[in-house]
Formats: structure tokens, C-alpha cells, sequence
């Protein structure tokens, strides 16, 4: 928001507002009973503070903490403005994350299924041909990530966005820190500039505050719990463990909780995998989330732990931003996040709409000052997570054993993918090889028959020489 707006252009939270129907918002009655079909019972403070606005043909700028509904206020303007002036390709929704594209398609297709409204998902990881169709069908809405999106803009024929009405940038800080700056400017510089343009994010950056100013005509700023804060209902807990011993605290951990459903958060893809061959060989229902796995192999990771199938999602941070799992009860911080605002995230999964929840998390001797920072970010000190040392030494030797199997069975995976990835090196050598060897033999065969016809002096019938062509 720039400095010349007025004190009029904040909202302000209003905690006499709680109890504010859907309709008192401006909300049409068809919206209000889809809102009321998905248990929807009261706008939440985001919602409050931006509906009005959106309807009106404000850009907005939300500023809201993960799980605080921020889906729901820009979907249902969308959807409401969609009734009055039907059109394809009518808004762009972009996102950080594949799994939080589709959460955000499933929330619009819930919101509009009495509207028949189209999405399409524009994510990496799936093939660009099927999505390509999919786009030529002019679905109403679009929730993109911005690489693919850019893709697409450059790629496939017939696309554009050149009759968007509705611009949102979903979890704005985290695009921007995802280094999406390059595809966020290309994006722009296609679209119209006459549209409206919301932009939702946890924390309001110096990237964001510079992306507002390039994108955003006198916005409405909404701010909801502007501090870096956890709710009352989670138990924040830590664990001042040396780092060898960091498997064997959770083990214990996991079974002193049993009966819970966890997750557990990693630095790295290929710890998250170790984690989950290792659990699952000591018997636990472990499941891995991480970058590195194929589009579909996440969604199906992510469906099984939200069916309960699965009881541990053992995750990297590409889940600790906006999905909606409703039955986490404990999350873990097996690694300390770097950035201590991630830590505000990963426990986000958990006390979620006024349920109770626990987070406990791994201090190691090098992790101290990591921990102190998180201490001071949220306001509050964290508990000890009281252990007795001789009970979780007990199973060192059964852990050991499991870490050494899943050790060589992640070697195992890493050497079958290197193999496939060779093969698929040499199928190409080997086409290329083919079609290489093609191309030589039809120049060998012009050059033979270009020499033929120089060697043959022979005149034709109407006594110029066989070969000659006129222009």
C-alpha cells in the first residue's frame, strides 16, 4: 500500500464481526447456499475483511496466516462476477505449490458445482500435451504455477490470456521466494492491464510489497494477526537430542503417540525417503511428500494420508503451506527449518479451525541458535518434551537395523533411477544415431544422382540436356 492511501483503504478486523453471514457480505444467495452445503457457517476475519471489496472492483491485497481462509475469499467474488458475465478463460490463479493448485481447483470446483464452473490445473510434473487440451477447451478458471504457466503462454498454440479478468497471486511470498520473479514479469506483460488483481500472502515482504506497486491499481489492504503467531490450541514442545540419536528419539516418539496421525518434516528429498523405508520397516504406516517424487506418485502419497490409510506423512516444506489436512495431530520438526518463519507453516498443519494439536521439535548441539530464533519469532518459550534416556535407548539396536536396511534400499532406488535415466540417454543416442545416419544417406543418394546426371551428356527429345530445369 503506498503511502499516499488513506486510513479509509485498511481494513481493519472488526471482532464484533464474528457472527456475519455470507449474505451480509453482499454474497448472492446461490453462493450462500453452497457456502452453507460446505459447513461454511460464518466468513472467516480474511474473508470479512475482503469480500465486500472484491465484489465492489477493489484489487486487494490479504495478509492472513496459512489456513485462515484465504481460498474462499477470492474464490467466491470470482465465482460471483463469473455469474454475471459468463466467459472463458476468465481468472488466473497462481500458486507456489502443485498440491496447493489442486487444493485451490478442488475448493473453486466445490464452490461452483451448482454453476458448472471449468478449472484447469497447469502444474510441472505432468504431461504438457493432455494439459494443452485441456486449456483448448477454455475452461473458466486457470490455477497455474508460474514456470508451466510460462510454458504454455510460449508453447502451445492458440493460448493466451488476453480477456482475463481476475489476476490472484496465492501465497504471493513464498512465489517470490521460490525465485518465480522472471515468470511472474513475463506473465504480466501478457495479460491485460485492465483487471482486477488480488494478492494473498502470509508475510508481507520487500518482494511483495515491490511486486503491489507493479501490479495493484489503489488496493485495499487487509491485515489478520499481522504478528508471527501459533494458536492457543497447539502444545509447542522441544527436544534437545544428539544428533546420532535423532532416529531413535522419534521411533520412541511415534510409539509413546501411537494412535495419532503425524507429520514429520525433513531438509532434504532423500532423508524424507530414508525416513519413511526405515519407519515402515520398523511397522509404522509412513508415507514420503517430497520434490523430487512424479506428480502422481504425490497426489496419491497425499490422498492415502488424507483417507487415513496412512498415519505418518514424512514431508519436506513443499506441504508446510496451505493444505487442508483436518486430522493432524502431532507434527514433528525432525530438522529445524532454516528460516524460522517456516516454522510457523509447518505447525500451521495442525490445530487447524479450533482443534487441539502438538508440535514437538528435534534440537540437536548444532541447532541452537536455529531454535532461539523460532523462540523469539513466535513470543513464547516451548516446553521440554519429557523423555526417560534408559526407555529410548532400548531401541538402538532395533533402529540401527532398520537404518542400515534403508540405507541400501535407498542406494538400490537411487542406482535404478540412474539406470533409467542412462537408458533413456542411450534410446536417444540411438534415434538420434538412426535419423543422423538417414540424413547422410539421402545426401549420398542426391549426390549420386546429381553426378549421374552431370556424366549423362545425353539431349532429351526436345534437344536440351536430360537434367536441365527451367526457372
Amino acid at each position: 500500500m503506498s503511502s499516499s492511501e488513506s486510513e479509509d483503504d485498511v481494513a481493519r478486523p472488526d471482532a464484533d464481526a464474528a457472527n456475519m453471514s455470507f449474505k451480509d457480505l453482499g454474497v448472492i444467495d446461490v453462493l450462500c447456499k453452497t457456502c452453507e452445503s460446505l459447513k461454511w457457517k460464518h466468513p472467516t476475519a480474511i474473508q470479512r475483511e475482503t469480500i465486500p471489496h472484491a465484489l465492489q472492483g477493489r484489487d486487494v491485497i490479504g495478509l492472513a496466516e496459512t489456513g485462515s481462509g484465504k481460498t474462499g475469499a477470492f474464490a467466491i467474488p470470482i465465482l460471483q462476477a463469473l455469474l454475471h458475465t459468463p466467459q472463458h478463460l476468465f481468472a488466473l490463479i497462481l500458486t507456489p505449490t502443485r498440491e496447493l493448485a489442486f487444493q485451490i481447483s478442488e475448493q473453486f470446483e466445490a464452490l461452483g458445482a451448482t454453476i458448472g464452473v471449468k478449472c484447469c490445473v497447469v502444474v510441472g510434473g505432468i504431461d504438457m500435451m493432455t494439459q494443452a487440451l485441456t486449456l483448448g477447451k477454455k475452461p473458466h478458471i486457470v490455477i497455474a504455477t508460474p514456470g508451466r504457466l510460462v510454458d504454455h503462454l510460449e508453447n502451445t498454440k492458440g493460448f493466451n490470456l488476453k480477456k482475463l479478468k481476475y489476476l490472484i497471486m496465492d501465497e504471493a511470498d513464498r512465489i517470490l521466494n521460490m525465485d518465480f520473479e522472471k515468470e511472474v514479469d513475463t506473465i504480466c506483460s501478457v495479460i491485460p492491464r485492465e483487471r482486477q488483481t488480488m494478492l494473498f500472502s502470509a508475510t508481507m515482504t520487500k518482494k511483495v510489497a515491490k511486486l503491489q506497486r507493479a501490479s495493484l491499481k489503489d488496493p485495499v489492504k487487509a491485515e489478520v494477526n499481522s504478528k508471527y503467531q501459533t494458536v492457543d490450541q497447539l502444545q509447542q514442545y522441544y527436544l534437545f537430542i544428539p544428533l546420532k540419536f535423532k532416529d531413535v528419539y522419534l521411533v520412541h516418539l511415534l510409539t509413546e503417540l501411537a494412535g495419532n496421525s503425524f507429520m514429520i518434516f525433513s531438509s532434504t528429498c532423500n532423508n524424507t525417503l530414508r525416513l519413511a523405508i526405515m519407519l515402515r520397516n520398523l511397522g509404522f504406516t509412513a508415507i514420503p511428500l517430497h520434490g523430487q517424487m512424479n506428480q502422481n506418485k504425490r497426489l496419491a502419497s497425499l490422498a492415502k494420508f488424507k483417507a487415513k490409510q496412512r498415519s505418518i506423512l514424512i514431508a519436506t516444506d513443499v506441504a508446510s503451506r496451505g493444505l487442508d489436512i483436518p486430522h493432524v495431530d502431532v507434527v514433528v520438526n525432525f530438522d529445524i527449518p532454516t528460516h524460522s518463519k517456516d516454522y510457523i507453516h509447518r505447525v500451521g498443519r495442525t490445530a487447524r479451525a479450533g482443534r487441539s494439536g502438538r508440535a514437538v521439535t528435534f534440537v540437536t548441539q548444532y541447532d541452537v541458535e536455529l531454535y532461539q530464533r523460532i523462540e523469539h519469532l513466535i513470543g513464547k518459550k516451548m516446553s521440554l518434551y519429557q523423555t526417560e534416556e534408559q526407555e529410548v535407548m532400548t531401541l538402538v539396536e532395533r533402529v540401527a537395523e532398520s537404518q542400515r536396511f534403508a540405507k541400501m534400499e535407498v542406494k538400490t532406488l537411487s542406482e535404478k533411477k540412474r539406470d533409467k535415466k542412462g537408458k533413456r540417454r542411450n534410446e536417444d543416442a540411438e534415434e538420434d544415431t538412426e535419423e543422423s545416419r538417414g540424413v547422410r544417406q539421402r545426401m549420398n543418394n542426391g549426390k549420386s544422382s546429381g553426378k549421374s546426371g552431370k556424366q549423362s551428356g545425353k539431349k532429351s527429345n526436345d534437344g536440351k540436356p536430360r537434367g536441365y530445369r527451367k526457372f
